[in-house]
């Protein structure tokens, strides 16, 4: 009796699990048939692409130049047996110098070259989005990214780390853009495409931050491999998440896109153009003190190895700060927008020319918060503000518009590893500080070109014009067949149009109130 007792209470507790199990699993299906559910999906689903972006972009940092060292030893000391035994000590000094200089060079190379890949393939990338849409492109970028961790992790020479470093920016060229391209669609109204532009900012910034303790720890007890294995899991389950949600395959609706912009338009937009520099000039000093303060901390502060891992980390906090705050005030006053970018550019510049002042690592943190604190508010200031650009100034298809964001970020990114120890050596760490946080300063008052965005109205007219064209898909194909049936609708057989006994044509009003509605355009 007691056996049967527990084997019923066993049947009925696994029945009351598979029907919770039933219940969440018809919840799930029910949220991603809700238009408001798939959004906060799909806005996870970019987060995490994002937040592992930038991890891998990140968790090499402490890996990599050790990892390399190591094999450099391994290399130097088979020369050194061999010159040991022809006793050429002076030749072997020489050599160990030239090893220490050309590792200096292998590491600037490999970091920036995840950078230049992006920069070359983004103009592709953005005009390839814009005729596919955004699912495919992403899924595309999240399968290379998968590639790229897996060869990093099994790679053991610095060919193969390279090619995995630059197969990288080949699938951030493709997840990044989209990612938030997709945001931009999917959030059509200004205060949440804010928000939800600032919530992906905040990844990304978790994922820059939190890369280097996470990596250099796993690294320190487990090995090389583990890091990125636990990074190509995430991406995985990432990928399947999109495959489960949007079912990029079965979606037919690309077929109806409009026809977006061409990149080379939108890149010779004034006002894209200024917030395009914006974006490369404030992403300035993060990208040029990466590769090069840690030595400036050993040099100048004796810093310990924990110090100089643990640099970046505090100022995760005020620029999730600054993201949070400058939604909250976009919300509330959404026409200064150029004025929180402005702001952020002068703190950012502040910030960086107290950065060689410092004498102790707690000093140091102030400075390096300021700078992320003031990247926070030009990014979240300003990415909203490209979509928007787009929507009153052009068609609404995001792909290369933010393909020239991606540009931007990828500008101040690839000149960084390369360009910043050569300044450093050349000139100095102050004179590089100073430098950069003069630029920011100074390219400040260029965001005033924005000051009336906000007052713009879509350009119903130059959209028309570009439709009296012959058309350039489906969408501009329906969209003549039906102004020339509504063309006929209003002529009479021998081209007149239908004129009441008062002179009134309908025709020709319908058009006037359609290009009042328009409102005032900027050119």
């Amino acid at each position: 009796m007691n056996a049967e007792g527990g084997s019923s209470g066993l049947a009925k507790s696994a029945a009351v699990k598979l029907s919770e199990m039933g219940e969440r699993t018809k919840k799930f299906g029910t949220a991603m048939r809700d238009p408001h559910g798939q959004r906060r999906l799909i806005l996870v689903i970019v987060c995490v692409a994002l937040l592992l972006d930038n991890m891998l972009y990140m968790v090499i940092v402490p890996i990599i130049p050790d990892y390399l060292a190591d094999l450099e030893n391994e290399q130097s000391e088979h020369v050194h047996e061999m010159m040991h035994n022809t006793n050429s000590s002076a030749n072997s000094t020489i050599l160990d110098k030239a090893n220490k200089d050309n590792l200096d060079v292998q590491i600037g190379v490999l970091f920036a070259s995840k950078a230049i890949l992006q920069l070359l393939v983004n103009p592709l990338s953005g005009t390839f989005i814009d005729r596919v849409g955004y699912d495919i492109p992403l899924l595309i970028g999240l399968t290379v990214m998968f590639l790229s961790t897996c060869i990093f992790a099994f790679g053991e020479n610095y060919a193969t780390l390279f090619a995995a470093r630059s197969l990288q920016g080949l699938g951030s060229a493709f997840a990044d853009t989209s990612g938030i391209a997709m945001i931009a669609d999917k959030y059509t109204e200004e205060s949440e495409r804010s928000k939800a532009l600032g919530i992906a900012l905040a990844f990304i910034s978790f994922g820059s931050l939190v890369a280097p303790p996470f990596g250099g720890v796993l690294y320190e007890f487990v090995g090389k491999k583990v890091p990125f294995i636990v990074l190509a899991c995430i991406c995985l389950v990432d990928g399947l998440m999109l495959l489960t949600v949007i079912k990029p395959f079965s979606n037919r609706t690309r077929e109806n896109m409009p026809v977006g912009t061409p990149i080379y338009r939108l890149m010779i937009d004034p006002y894209i153009a200024v917030v395009a520099g914006a974006l490369t000039v404030c992403n300035i000093p993060l990208a040029f003190l990466e590769p090069t303060i840690a030595n400036w901390m050993e040099t100048t502060m004796h810093s310990s190895q924990w110090e100089m891992g643990l640099t970046w980390l505090p100022a995760f906090f005020p620029h999730v700060l600054g993201v949070y705050i400058t939604v909250k005030l976009a919300a509330k006053h959404p026409h200064l927008q150029w004025f929180y970018g402005a702001l952020g550019m002068v703190i950012i510049g502040a910030s960086s020319c107290t950065v060689p002042a410092c004498k102790t690592f707690g000093q140091l943190i102030a400075p390096l918060c300021g700078i992320c604190f003031g990247i926070a508010l030009v990014d979240t200031a300003l990415l909203p503000t490209l979509a928007f650009l787009v929507d009153v100034r052009h068609v609404s298809v995001y792909g290369s518009v933010y393909a020239i964001a991606d540009i931007s970020y990828s500008v101040a990114y690839a000149m960084g590893p390369i360009v910043a120890g050569q300044i450093v050596h050349n000139l100095g760490f102050v004179q590089l500080n100073l430098g950069m946080g003069l630029v920011n300063v100074l390219y400040a008052p260029a965001l005033l070109l924005l000051r009336n965005v906000c007052q713009m109205k879509p350009s119903y007219s130059e959209r028309d014009n570009l439709l009296e064209e012959a058309p350039q898909g489906l969408y501009d194909t329906i969209k003549m067949e039906e102004r020339k049936a509504k063309k006929k609708n209003y002529s009479s057989a021998g081209n007149c149009l239908p004129v009441d006994e008062n002179g009134f044509d309908p025709f020709r009003a319908q058009r006037s109130v359609s290009e009042e509605s328009s409102g005032p355009e900027y050119t």
